[in-house]
């Protein structure tokens, strides 16, 4: 007899049971072509789903190797998450019931994906099988099984959904064929970016405004991208040819013009730039490097040793500022403080949106000088340090600046927007420079030394409160923008660039093995390195001792950005 049909067998005597008895069917079962692994069964209707994976044999899905060729087997996996994924919502359509049942009565969940692609646990694929991994809710009426509903959900309705979203008759190859060009030509884009000395590029016809703050689909009759000729570079692509758009030069680049042009949205979308993304994006031709970090204030947050002496001298009360530690940190000691961390965790690139960065950090007027002079001023402004920034450590600043024209005489090029279309106008922004009236430049003859820290994780005990070890870390994400590790709360907030919640569990997962391994007693960089290489070598699931596929892939800049954060974080 089939497992498949022993495993419907069972389910049936199971109806009615005690939920508990679930457990019986922990293991694998086999079909046609197809493994189903449950891993862990829930121990009540109510508790977090059961996890489980489904395993289909290469041969029976049948997918052209020219699919799965080197670095394509990411974005095939990824196009294979998003098919099943949709399937598991329609699946969940279909079996809505009407109202009888307990809890996650049926319930099929997976990790749903961005609009970019990216390295994830939910879908992989390996030398003989492509694995699916997911979650389901073991129906139940009450407390007791109901046995025949499982058994329809785990022999009928999970193989139907695979036959259906990972065989190539139930694919198409033209939308296979698109979804891995967009992938290897935006690598290619972001490959020449050094050759020609840029940081970013924007391809004419990108559509970058969003559909709504909470939706990230492209804006309905959106105002296509059009690069001014002077800054037009023209890359090559393996699957689109010649792209041309405009290049964002190395140095200092300012972004201007009148609120509601499309500034701010040029930003962002050089921002996610450090990520492919999807065919209809609107964004698949927009590249960054892909150590750019988005930097802000962020008044409030925690800092840990911190040497931001490049920019804020000694402190009333003889504060010093080359370890500087708070837990209420000011708008313009947090922004200097996340400049400080994201080139301590290698950037090269910052960007920087004047709507959300701390004035007095920014600018310090000719006026202000006259009144306030600069020995009663412990802050150097940005506009002062900016140009060492990148002579001194050759990172380039992108900078979003609508309210001072102070920022004219640094910068390297000037792009202006008007109506989302650029302009370049960095000649007239140089000769008002020239002409206007100076301010006293404050910022002396170098930026100044950049410390690595070591610092060391708080000790995660699995939520104790007599101090002792306990369990596994119990750990709590509610969305991008906070995650919880025995009861520390992170806000990630300012963290803009995170894509998606399997991002923020990953690097959970990362702060935990970094405790266990012993990570955290080496420098800060070295530790990053070490994380990226484990996960390099052996992927995602090395974090975790749980088969688990909610997962994915970050960069080490946005782990780094996480640490910094966790408030009871020690500086050795």
């Amino acid at each position: 007899m089939a497992a498949s049909q022993l495993l419907r067998d069972l389910l049936h005597q199971l109806d009615g049971s005690s939920y508990k008895a679930y457990r019986q069917i922990k293991g694998e079962h086999c079909f046609a072509g197809l493994t189903l692994r449950i891993h862990h069964v829930q121990a009540d209707p109510f508790a977090l789903p059961s996890r489980a994976s489904l395993w289909v044999d290469r041969g029976m899905a049948n997918l052209p190797e020219t699919w799965l060729r080197g670095q394509r087997r990411i974005a095939m996996a990824d196009f294979l998450n998003r098919q099943v994924s949709r399937r598991v919502i329609e699946l969940q359509q279909r079996r809505r019931v009407d109202g009888s049942g307990s809890g996650k009565r049926g319930a099929l969940s997976m990790l749903c994906p961005s609009q970019v692609i990216l390295p994830r646990t939910s879908v992989q694929i390996h030398e003989h099988a492509i694995e699916v991994r997911f979650g389901v809710g073991l129906p139940a009426f009450g407390r007791r099984i109901a046995g025949r509903a499982a058994a329809a959900l785990l022999c009928d309705d999970i193989p139907q959904l695979a036959a259906e979203s990972l065989r190539v008759e139930a694919l198409s190859a033209d939308r296979v064929e698109g979804h891995l060009a967009a992938y290897e030509d935006a690598i290619a884009l972001r490959q020449q970016l050094a050759d020609h000395n840029l940081v970013g590029f924007v391809a004419n016809g990108a559509i970058l405004p969003r559909r709504s703050g909470v939706e990230d689909t492209p804006l309905d009759n959106a105002v296509p991208f059009q690069s001014p000729k002077r800054l037009e570079v023209q890359l090559e692509t393996p699957h689109q040819g010649s792209v041309t758009g405009m290049g964002i030069p190395v140095g200092i680049t300012l972004i201007v013009g009148g609120g509601y042009h499309g500034k701010s949205t040029l930003l962002r979308a050089l921002s996610v730039g450090v990520y492919n993304h999807i065919p209809g994006d609107g964004r698949e031709q927009v590249v960054c490097d892909l150590t750019a970090v988005k930097v802000r204030a962020e008044e409030g947050r925690s800092v840990c040793g911190v040497n931001i002496s490049p920019f804020i001298g000694a402190l009333p009360q003889d504060i010093s500022t080359e370890r500087f530690s708070t837990t209420n940190a000011s708008g313009s000691t947090s922004q200097a403080t996340n400049i400080i961390e994201a080139l301590e965790a290698g950037a090269k690139v910052l960007l920087v949106d004047e709507d959300t960065a701390a004035t007095n950090f920014m600018i310090r007027d000719r006026m202000m000088q006259a009144l306030i002079s600069k020995d009663k001023e412990p802050i150097t402004p940005f506009v002062d340090k900016v140009r060492q920034l990148y002579t001194d450590h050759g990172v380039s600043t992108l900078l979003v600046m609508g309210g001072s024209g102070d920022y004219f005489g640094v910068a390297d090029t000037v792009i202006a927007l008007e109506n989302y279309k650029p302009t370049d106008v960095t000649e007239q922004a140089h000769a008002l420079a020239r002409t206007a009236n100076p301010r006293q430049v404050e910022g002396g003859q170098e930026f100044g030394p950049l410390t690595q820290r070591q610092v060391r994780l708080p000790r995660f005990d699995g939520g104790r409160r007599d101090g002792r070890r306990g369990g596994s870390p119990k750990v709590k994400v509610y969305d991008v923008d906070c995650l919880e590790i025995d009861r520390q709360p992170i806000d990630l907030r300012a963290v803009e660039q995170l894509a998606e919640v399997g991002q923020v569990r990953a690097i959970a997962e990362a702060l935990i093995l970094s405790q266990r391994r012993g990570l955290d007693q080496q420098a800060l960089g070295d530790w990053l390195a070490e994380i990226d290489r484990q996960i390099d070598a052996n992927g995602l699931d090395d974090l975790s001792e749980l088969n688990r596929g909610d997962l994915t892939r970050f960069r080490r800049q946005d782990l780094a950005a996480v640490i910094s954060r966790l408030r009871t974080l020690k500086r050795e």
